[in-house]
């Protein structure tokens, strides 16, 4: 075998190999294949005239094993309110979580918090990922405190009818792509 042959027979085993190495990488590795059925992450301000200092965060999940059951969701999500240093915070687990898009819906059970009567209520938020215009709703809209919430079923949020304070809104939803 001359050196060229050799040389030809060498480029283009190594390529070959190249090739078959990112194959089976892109599909053992691609975003499609390890990706979370939904998620819903981040942390905001919201907007209020009279100067309330509201926070929301979000850390909710749901494993792209559990994608035909959105209740089987994982994390916590938090907020807290005050104005002229009178309000409360609280936090919860998920135990719901829907996306579509850019708005997902995730609902809890108050784990922890400093309003009488708060812990052991389901909650529900709502917010839609627009970039710099994030939204964000909550169950309790209608109602004015998670204590008067009563029975709410999991995965139930308000419409997102609360801006986000320019500046401070990075919510990131992931959307869930159920089998259907």
């Amino acid at each position: 075998m001359n050196r060229r042959t050799r040389t030809a027979l060498l480029g283009s085993a190594l390529l070959l190999a190249v090739a078959a190495a990112a194959g089976s990488a892109g599909a053992a590795g691609s975003d499609e294949s390890r990706r979370e059925a939904a998620a819903l992450t981040g942390k905001a301000k919201l907007y209020r005239s009279a100067g309330d200092d509201i926070t929301f965060s979000f850390d909710a999940h749901l494993a792209a094993k559990d994608t035909a059951d959105p209740m089987k969701a994982t994390g916590t999500f938090e907020w807290s309110h005050y104005l002229n240093g009178e309000g409360a915070w609280a936090k919860a687990r998920v135990d719901c979580l829907l996306t579509g898009g850019k708005v997902a819906v995730v609902s809890g059970v108050i784990t922890d918090s400093d309003l009488p009567g708060a812990e052991g209520k389901r909650v529900g938020i709502t917010v839609h990922d627009a970039g710099r215009h994030d939204r964000l709703g909550y169950s309790w809209a209608s109602t004015g405190s998670p204590v008067e919430t009563k029975d709410l079923p999991k995965c139930v949020g308000s419409a997102p009818f609360e801006k986000v304070r320019k500046g401070t809104g990075d919510f990131t939803v992931v959307p869930w792509r159920p089998d259907f």
